[in-house]
């Protein structure tokens, strides 16, 4: 009898373990891309843009692949000629607290004074749903060159 609850504990543990592994759910999200740079005093902001299947993590409730769609912003300005820009995708659950980050944002850099902002519309640059799988591909290989130069210092 002993056995059996055991076994039967365990069964349960184990699928309770499973139903609750889901990491992210798809979201609708509110986002808006902000780019700088160090060589230049232009600071650019992208419309709040709706991006209807987003994948959030149900524990952090985090943008899963943050860092492809803040890559999508970084192509656009290598496409137009500006490689060295730094990119940021910041988001929001709900429209009102995407509104309240941007005007805190704009605000902080108009009261700077040292920036010139640019503004880029939907028809100009529009960020697209990024599956969880989804991988920089064009981020592997510098990584994996990385890999190697590291390697070949410490056979040296």
């Amino acid at each position: 009898m002993n056995k059996r609850r055991i076994i039967l504990l365990l069964l349960t543990l184990v699928l309770s373990l499973h139903i609750s592994a889901q990491k992210s759910t798809m979201q609708k999200i509110y986002a808006y891309g902000f780019s700088a740079s160090f060589t230049d005093s232009v600071a650019y902001f992208t419309e709040i843009q709706e991006i209807d299947s987003a994948w959030i993590g149900t524990k952090t409730k985090f943008l899963e692949n943050r860092d492809s769609y803040s890559y999508q912003l970084k192509e656009y300005f290598a496409q137009q000629g500006d490689k060295n820009r730094t990119c940021m995708i910041i988001f929001a659950l709900e429209k009102k607290d995407i509104e309240k980050k941007y005007l805190k944002m704009k605000k902080k850099y108009i009261k700077e004074g040292n920036f010139d902002i640019r503004y880029l519309s939907k028809t100009e640059f529009a960020f697209h749903a990024v599956e969880p799988n989804e991988i920089i591909e064009e981020a592997a290989p510098a990584e994996n060159d990385k890999k190697k130069k590291k390697d070949k210092k410490k056979r040296s």
